[in-house]
C-alpha cells in the first residue's frame, strides 16, 4: 500500500463518492500516526483573499476551499519561507501558516505575489487510521510534490494533470465522466 507523507499529493479516484473529495488533488501538511491534515489545490472559490479579511491589502489572490474541516478559518501555503519565521516547512521551498500580521505586511511591501501564495478555506482532515483505511479501498492515489508545479497547474486542469501523472492504467481516469452512468 502507498505510504502517505507530509510533502505528498493525494489524488481522488474518479468516482470517490463524496462531493466534498470529488476530483481533488489534495497536499498533505502534517501526517502522523494521530491523522492527517491537508488542503484540497483545486477547488477555487469565487471569491479573493482581499474580500472577505477585513482590513487586508488589495491583493489579488482566490481563495481556495481547503477541506470540509473548519471552513470558517483561514488558512495559507506559500514559496517564501525567507518571509515568515514561524512558518512550518513542507520542504525546502514550501511551507504552510506564518504570522498573519507578517504576511499583510509582506503583502503591503510587494514582497509576496499572488503567485506566490495560496489561500484556504477549511481544510481536509482524517483522524487516526482512517487515510489508511481509505488508501487500502483505493480511493486515493499518492503522488511525490514534485511531480506537479503546485502554483502553476490551473485547478480545473489538476485532477487530471496528476491522473496523467500516475501513467499506466490510470490515464483512463482522466477521460471518465463525472457520472459514470453517462459513459
Amino acid at each position: 500500500m502507498e505510504i502517505p507523507t507530509t510533502g505528498k499529493l493525494l489524488i481522488a479516484a474518479p468516482f470517490l463518492g463524496d462531493p466534498n473529495f470529488d476530483r481533488s488533488v489534495i497536499l498533505i501538511t502534517d501526517h502522523s500516526e494521530d491523522g492527517t491534515v491537508g488542503y484540497v489545490l483545486n477547488r477555487p472559490l469565487d471569491l479573493k483573499v482581499d474580500s472577505v479579511i477585513p482590513d487586508f491589502p488589495a491583493f489579488d489572490a482566490p481563495l481556495y476551499n481547503g477541506g470540509p474541516v473548519e471552513q470558517s478559518n483561514l488558512y495559507f501555503l506559500h514559496k517564501r519561507p525567507d518571509l515568515f519565521e514561524n512558518c512550518i516547512k513542507i520542504d525546502e521551498n514550501l511551507c504552510w501558516g506564518g504570522d498573519f500580521e507578517r504576511l499583510k505586511e509582506v503583502v503591503e511591501l510587494g514582497l509576496l505575489q499572488p503567485s506566490d501564495i495560496r489561500f484556504f478555506l477549511g481544510y481536509s482532515g482524517w483522524g487516526k487510521g482512517q487515510l489508511q483505511a481509505e488508501l487500502s479501498e483505493k480511493s486515493w492515489r499518492i503522488l511525490p510534490l514534485d511531480t506537479i508545479h503546485l502554483f502553476d497547474e490551473s485547478p480545473e486542469n489538476f485532477w487530471k494533470t496528476a491522473i496523467n501523472q500516475l501513467g499506466g492504467d490510470y490515464q483512463l481516469w482522466a477521460n471518465a465522466p463525472s457520472d459514470p452512468l453517462l459513459n
